[in-house]
């Protein structure tokens, strides 16, 4: 823990000394009493971990939860993206000990932590009636970092299971708590932090700060998946909970009217959001995901300036041949999973004003007028069209590979660069209302997360009347005039269905594995190019070996 905190005081000491010439004036040691000279300083200490907190929620955080799974891929383009082999590791769940997302993650996890711990450690030694700050203040601003500390600690039980408990910066190279200890720490945390932190009121925006619902729904998320953490079921827990944030008795929160309102360019005004991490432009929080995803010429189609590394796509909903996996596996085939006339399933367009419509890019690529998008690899100068299948069409022809497309292997290693359909989960604007650009904030819990919860809790105690309405109340926004096109029914509604509607609401919002995991599915069900280990192992990632090469009091998880 120390580590962590002397690494990021000297990457912040190198920062100041190549930016500022100091006065002649040194002082020995520097204390919170001296260095906080007024409130605003006392918002830049509490807004630093909630920075850290934004790029944890992407990246390798992201990338563990869904390239494992079976909404989302990279495959091997020709000459591009084999990376050594990781992508596939991944999709196979043969990952190990020093793949680089898994050592991310964990160093991430604990860096969080330990910078929460850091500004608390500080804060509470201020007197705050000497910034004209209330006790009660003092007393709110400590349990928001207490609640970030619980969802690092959430997050990395989900990953890793017992995590090492920090509670102090003087602590160091600690062996790791059991997984029944973290997950009582966490609890302890989150319901010390629901007293002591104020509910949104009617009008209130939407602006990154850890509210009484924000915590009351991460210790609901804490019981809902208590059965995977520590193997004992909890959903009678989270019912409660879930039902008491949708009565509005931890704040005022409803569902948007709007299917694109909780992710559109001004989604801080939508009454859907619990917490979110906020952006602004040039920020270049979603970076990274435009990278993954887009094509290096998507950049006409979007009419922006940015190109991307055309790696990850959805997995496919159909063979080479056309026909759709349906018969073959239960999971996967994303985008064949939304229903005909779902506002979500159109390609995605930019309209003007803030407006955008759709959520895909999907077939031929278009620039806004109407210009064909031409490839630079496998279809050269060629107009490209995206597909929902992997395959190497361009290898079938006469004195090619392949002599015809019913020979095609459709597997990881075998994509090409308009291989799989692209989510546009974020909309991007053009370049003429580029001050948009990375406007939208990045939602870490909604009400709809809230009303399927409280359905999958309804269901397993046996109410599918209520499940089912509960789940119908979100859908219905997305089909015209409210119209459901393919409602969820007591005769349709199971563990699939179930397991549909997450990936349909929440494609891409890096919660995948956990989904899969909570339904005992992720380790035992096929889906595209994936074949069950039937390993339990598996719902954990190993403790990385750098973790362990650091501190030999780190015990592995079983089976790696």
């Amino acid at each position: 823990m120390k580590k962590y905190i002397s690494i990021l005081t000297l990457s912040a000491g190198l920062l100041f000394q190549a930016c500022t010439k100091l006065d002649q004036e040194f002082y020995s040691s520097v204390t919170p009493e001296t260095f906080y000279k007024s409130e605003k300083d006392i918002k830049a200490a509490l807004f630093r971990p909630f920075t850290h907190a934004k790029w944890y929620l992407g990246e390798d955080r992201w990338r563990l939860q869904e390239y494992t799974a079976d909404n989302f891929a990279i495959t091997t383009k020709g000459r591009h993206w084999y990376n050594g082999g990781e992508n596939e590791r991944y999709h196979y769940h043969k990952w190990t000990a020093d793949d680089g997302w898994i050592w991310g993650t964990w160093r991430g996890t604990l860096m969080g932590v330990a910078l929460a711990l850091d500004t608390k450690n500080d804060l509470s030694k201020l007197d705050y009636t000497k910034f004209a700050l209330s006790a009660d203040q003092q007393q709110a601003d400590m349990a928001q970092l207490d609640a970030l500390i619980s969802y690092f600690y959430l997050r990395g039980l989900d990953y890793f299971g017992g995590m090492p408990i920090f509670e102090s910066l003087d602590q160091e190279s600690l062996p790791r708590n059991t997984d029944q200890e973290l997950f009582l720490h966490i609890e302890k945390l989150l319901k010390a932090a629901l007293n002591n932190l104020p509910a949104k009121k009617t009008g209130d925006k939407e602006e990154g700060a850890i509210r009484k619902a924000a915590v009351a729904a991460m210790l609901a998320q804490l019981y809902f998946n208590a059965e995977a953490y520590i193997g004992k079921p909890m959903y009678e827990e989270s019912r409660q909970l879930s039902q008491a944030l949708i009565n509005k008795e931890y704040g005022d929160y409803q569902l948007d009217p709007t299917w694109n309102g909780v992710h559109g360019f001004k989604n801080n005004n939508s009454p859907e959001i619990i917490w979110s991490m906020p952006s602004e432009f040039k920020m270049l929080e979603y970076n990274w995901f435009y990278a993954d995803f887009y094509h290096y010429n998507t950049r006409e189609y979007f009419s922006q300036d940015m190109g991307g590394n055309n790696g990850a796509h959805l997995t496919p909903s159909r063979k080479p041949d056309g026909t759709l996996y349906s018969s073959d596996f239960k999971l996967g085939s994303p985008f064949e999973t939304f229903s005909a006339g779902d506002f979500r399933k159109s390609p995605y367009r930019y309209l003007g004003t803030e407006n955008y419509e759709g959520m895909f890019i999907v077939g031929p690529h278009l620039s806004p007028d109407g210009k064909a998008i031409l490839g630079g690899e496998e279809y050269n100068k060629q107009p490209l069209n995206f597909v929902d299948q992997v395959a190497r069409f361009s290898e079938v022809g006469q004195g090619k590979k392949y002599s015809s497309v019913a020979q095609l292997p459709s597997k990881m290693s075998e994509g090409e660069e308009n291989t799989g359909i692209r989510l546009v989960k974020v909309p991007i604007p053009n370049l003429a209302n580029n001050t948009l650009r990375w406007g939208a904030d990045m939602p870490v819990i909604r009400l709809a997360e809230i009303y399927y919860m409280l359905a999958e809790c309804e269901f397993r105690v046996g109410d599918k009347t209520k499940a089912v309405s509960l789940i119908n109340n979100v859908r219905k926004r997305n089909f015209k005039d409210n119209i459901d096109l393919n409602p969820v029914t007591t005769a349709n509604i199971d563990k699939y269905r179930f397991l549909d509607e997450w990936s349909i609401e929440f494609i891409g919002e890096g919660r995948r594995r956990t989904d899969l995991i909570r339904w005992k599915a992720f380790t035992t069900e096929n889906w595209w190019d994936h074949s069950p280990s039937n390993s339990s192992h598996l719902n954990r990632f190993p403790i990385p070996n750098q973790a362990i090469a650091g501190n030999n009091m780190l015990e592995q998880n079983p089976g790696y």
